[in-house]
């Protein structure tokens, strides 16, 4: 088992993340409004985020010969958690001084902090279960450059032909691989995970308190993105069926 100290990953991963942000901000999307510059700047770094992490977990998976939900965690796998975590600090920081004027900040910020419970437990606390973590989180971030395409396209407004256009272009994509990752693989992969930590698989590695901690999060986290995905559906066809409606009239 690796000592579980400090590392320096973490500080690290997060100045890049403010770098990334502050880039966005002040100079990638300065000419955009006061109210999306913000907004932008956060998918951003979700998009830096994203896509680096479903590289970054899955080979720190697949490198992993001994891999499984009680596994010891490898060195690579806690840079991975350090990596992750250090987005949500840095995006917790522009929820905090960038409020958004539609509100349900709260709710992003309660599942940063809730995130950040369980990633920084498994890395520092128990230094066990990051191969679950990590699965998860490949599933969880394999939508994250379609999803933050769609959102830049919406921010951007429709006084943009080619941000509408884009919008149009990836929302059913954007919906449908969602609802793949979100409403199958993970609760799948949920439902495996509890299995095992029910069954006493990892008592001995992993405090009985940690891992129900961590089964509470991540399924409130998923039933939250279960319900949010719906919504939208119901919106699209409700929109589609409107214009359609019109037509026929």
């Amino acid at each position: 088992m690796e000592p579980i100290t400090y590392s320096k990953d973490l500080p690290l991963f997060f100045s890049i993340f403010i770098f990334a942000y502050l880039l966005g901000y002040l100079f990638i999307f300065n000419k955009w409004t006061p109210e999306t510059r913000p907004l932008a700047s956060s998918c951003l770094i979700s998009l830096l985020h994203g896509v680096s992490a479903v590289v970054l977990a899955t080979n720190a998976l697949l490198s992993d010969p001994n891999r499984g939900f009680s596994s010891v965690n490898t060195r690579s796998q806690n840079s991975v958690l350090d990596f992750s975590s250090a987005y949500f600090l840095a995006d917790l920081v522009h929820l905090a001084v960038f409020p958004s004027p539609a509100g349900g900040d709260s709710l992003f910020a309660a599942h940063h902090a809730a995130v950040l419970f369980v990633f920084l437990t498994c890395r520092y606390m128990v230094a066990h279960g990051a191969c679950a973590l990590l699965a998860l989180l490949v599933v969880a971030e394999a939508t994250s450059a379609c999803q933050n395409t769609w959102t830049l396209a919406d921010a951007r407004g429709k006084d943009a032909p080619l941000a509408v256009s884009l919008h149009r272009f990836v929302t059913v994509p954007f919906y449908a691989s969602y609802s793949v990752c979100r409403c199958v693989i993970a609760p799948l992969l949920i439902v495996k995970m509890t299995w095992f930590y029910v069954s006493g698989g990892a008592d001995d590695v992993i405090p009985r308190w940690v891992w129900v901690s961590w089964t509470v999060v991540i399924v409130a986290a998923v039933t939250v993105s279960i319900l949010w995905i719906w919504n939208l559906w119901v919106l699209f066809f409700q929109e589609r069926y409107s214009k359609f409606t019109k037509k026929v009239k």
